[in-house]
C-alpha cells in the first residue's frame, strides 16, 4: 500500500477518533435481553463523514494478500434475485454494492475483502452439504455463468471468492454412490466405484467408533458418520483422490481463489495423521499449480487438534468463537490482556509448522447460534467482541447478518434452520427463512440492512468503520504481533509491525475508565484510531481508556 493510500484511510479514520455508539430500537427477545445498561449517550456522526474521495484508494491494496475480512454468506438465505424466496447467486450479485461497491475510498459499503459461499452443488437439501453433482449449479441456487459472473465482479473489486468444498460425504442420490451401489448389488468387483465409499461387509468387524448403515440388497454396510443420506467416501482409493483434485481444478480454472474445507478431521474417521496426509498431499498438489490458492479448513475441536492440520493448511480457531469461547468471554469485561497472550501463543505455535499460517477467527457460523444472544447490542458486548476480533491478526469471518446483529438459535426445535435465517434487508428483497424454520419473526432484528445503512449509530456503520480502521493500520492484519497486557486492569491487546509502521491496539472490556502508562509499552505519541462504546484521550504518555472502547495508537 502506498504511502499516500495509507495516509487517506488514516485521515477518514481519524474524523472518527470519538467514540461511536449503536442506537437500536428493536425490543430484544426476553432471553437475549441485555444484563447491564449502557452508561453514556451516543455520539451522533453523520455518515457523510466516512467518506473520502481518491481514485487511488481503488487500486490500493495487494489482491494477494490473504490477511483480509471474510464473510460467510448461506447463499440460500441471503438474497432472492427472482422472487422464488430462495437465495441465490444473482441475488449475491445484485446486492454486492452492499459488500463492496468497488471503491473502498467511498465510505459506501461495508468493505468486505473476501466472501466464502455454503455449499452450491446440486444437492437434496435446503443446506447442500450432500452433494449430488459437484459439477453442476444447484438450480434453486442458478448456473454456471452466474457463478462466472460473481467471479468475474469480486475479482474487479479486489475481492476473493471460496467455495464450500464438502468431500468427506456425498448424498445418497450422488451419481457416484449409484455406481457403487450397482457394482454391489452384482458383485462386479472390476466397476471403478466398486471402492468408492467406505464399507465394511457382513461378518467381518465393524470399525470401533463409527457409524455405518446397510445398502440394501447388499451385504455391505457403508461409512455414514453424519446421517445414513451422507455416505463417506474412501480416501484409501486413489480415484477418489483424483476425482478431488478433478473437481478442484474445474473450479479454480473458472478463476475461483480457493475453499474452505467442511469436516477436514473426519477424511479418516479418528485418525488425524491419515487425514493430515491426505490433506497435505491434495493441496501440496493444488499449490504447486495455483500458487495463490486460498484455503482454511473446519476442525471442529481443540487447539490440540487443529494445530496437527495447521502444515497442510490454515484452519478456524474454535477456542475463541461461540457463546463459551475466549472473544465472549473477553467481551464481557473480561480481561484483554489474557487474550492477546493467547494469541501470541496460538500464532508461536502454528507458525512453528507453517510459516504462512495465519489466525483466522470468527464469532459464529452456520452450525451455531447467533452470538447475538449471548453478547447484546445494547449491552455493548457486542461491539467489544466484533473490536477483539476484527482489530486483530489473520483473516476474520464474519457471518452474514452479523453486522447487523440478526438474531437466531436452535431452540427447542433443535434445528440447525433456525441459525441460517433469511438476511434482514429491509427493503423489497423476498428472501425467505428456509424450510424447518421455528424462530418467530418476533424475536429478529426489525432494523434491516437499508435501515441501519443510513443510521450512523447502527451497528452496521460500527462495523464499517471497524474495518476502515484495520484496512488504514495494516499492520493490524499481517503485523508482528506481541501481546500487552496492562497490570492492575483489564486492558490488554498488541503491537504489530509492518514494513517500518508500528502500532499499539489496546482493549478496555471493563465498564471502567482505565489509565495507562504508555511509556512502560513504547513510544506512541499519535490516538489514530477510537471505537467503542465511550471515549479515549492522549496526553503525553499517559492515555485514559473509557470503558467498553478500543484505540490504535501509533509511534
Amino acid at each position: 500500500m502506498g504511502k499516500r493510500v495509507l495516509g487517506l484511510l488514516l485521515a477518514a479514520v481519524l474524523l472518527f477518533t470519538g467514540c461511536v455508539r449503536v442506537k437500536t430500537a428493536e425490543t430484544p427477545a426476553a432471553t437475549e435481553a441485555p444484563t447491564e445498561a449502557p452508561t453514556a449517550e451516543p455520539t451522533e456522526a453523520p455518515a457523510a463523514e466516512y467518506a473520502i474521495t481518491d481514485p487511488l484508494l481503488a487500486t490500493g491494496y495487494d489482491v494477494q494478500d490473504n490477511a483480509r475480512v471474510f464473510y460467510e454468506i448461506f447463499v440460500g438465505s441471503f438474497s432472492d434475485s427472482n422472487g422464488d424466496g430462495i437465495g441465490d447467486l444473482r441475488g449475491i450479485i445484485d446486492k454486492f454494492d452492499y459488500l463492496n461497491d468497488g471503491d473502498p475510498n467511498s465510505g459506501k459499503s461495508l468493505g468486505i475483502e473476501g466472501i466464502w459461499l455454503s455449499p452450491i452443488f446440486s444437492s437434496p437439501s435446503y443446506h447442500k452439504y450432500d452433494v449430488t453433482d459437484y459439477y453442476t449449479i444447484d438450480p434453486k441456487f442458478g448456473t454456471q455463468q452466474d457463478l462466472d459472473d460473481l467471479i468475474a465482479l469480486c475479482h474487479s473489486r479486489g475481492v476473493k471468492l471460496i467455495l464450500d468444498l464438502v468431500i468427506n460425504h456425498t448424498a445418497r442420490s450422488c451419481s457416484w454412490f449409484g455406481e457403487f451401489t450397482k457394482a454391489h448389488r452384482q458383485g462386479d468387483t472390476t466397476n471403478p466405484y466398486y471402492e468408492f465409499y467406505t464399507y465394511y461387509t457382513k461378518g467381518e468387524q465393524a470399525p470401533a467408533g463409527r457409524a455405518f448403515a446397510p445398502l440394501s440388497g447388499t451385504d455391505v454396510y457403508y461409512e455414514c458418520n453424519f446421517y445414513d443420506g451422507m455416505p463417506e467416501l474412501n480416501f484409501d482409493n486413489p480415484a477418489v483422490r483424483e476425482e478431488i483434485l478433478k473437481l478442484s481444478r474445474y473450479y479454480l480454472d473458472r478463476g475461483l481463489d480457493g475453499f474452505r474445507f467442511d469436516a477436514a478431521k473426519y477424511v479418516y474417521f479418528g485418525d488425524h495423521k491419515r487425514s493430515v496426509e491426505y490433506w497435505t498431499e491434495y493441496l501440496t498438489t493444488l499449490r504447486s499449480e495455483y500458487p495463490g490458492l486460498y484455503t482454511v479448513a473446519e476442525v471442529w475441536d481443540g487447539d490440540g487438534v487443529t494445530d496437527l492440520y495447521y502444515p497442510a493448511t490454515n484452519c478456524f480457531n474454535f477456542t475463541v468463537a461461540q457463546v463459551s469461547g475466549l472473544m465472549a468471554e473477553t467481551a464481557k469485561q473480561g480481561n484483554a490482556g489474557k487474550m492477546a497472550q493467547y494469541v501470541e501463543k496460538y500464532l508461536q505455535k502454528i507458525r512453528g509448522t507453517n510459516p504462512d499460517a495465519m489466525f483466522v477467527p470468527f464469532l459464529s457460523n452456520h452450525d451455531m447460534d447467533r452470538i447475538v444472544g449471548a453478547l447484546t447490542v445494547e449491552s455493548g458486548n457486542m461491539q467489544m467482541a466484533a473490536n477483539l476480533y476484527v482489530l486483530g491478526p489473520g483473516s476474520p469471518f464474519l457471518y452474514y447478518g452479523e453486522e447487523l446483529g440478526m438474531r437466531g438459535s436452535r431452540g427447542a426445535a433443535n434445528t440447525d434452520a433456525n441459525r441460517r435465517l433469511a438476511m434482514v434487508w429491509g427493503d423489497e428483497d423476498t428472501v425467505k427463512d428456509p424450510e424447518g424454520t421455528t424462530y418467530g419473526r418476533d424475536k429478529q432484528i426489525q432494523k434491516g440492512a437499508k435501515q441501519q445503512m443510513e443510521d450512523p449509530n447502527s451497528l452496521y456503520n460500527y462495523y464499517k468503520k471497524l474495518i476502515m480502521i484495520r484496512k488504514a493500520n495494516p499492520a493490524i492484519a499481517r503485523g508482528e504481533y506481541k501481546a500487552v497486557a496492562v497490570n492492575g486492569s483489564k486492558v490488554g491487546g498488541f503491537t504489530a509491525t509492518l514494513d517500518g509502521d508500528t502500532v499499539l491496539v489496546l482493549h478496555n472490556p471493563s465498564r471502567n475508565s482505565q489509565s495507562v502508562d504508555l511509556s512502560a509499552i513504547g513510544d506512541f505519541g499519535t490516538l489514530r484510531a477510537v471505537v467503542g462504546m465511550h471515549g479515549a484521550s492522549l496526553s503525553g504518555t499517559k492515555l485514559e481508556i473509557e470503558g467498553q472502547t478500543s484505540v490504535v495508537l501509533g509511534k
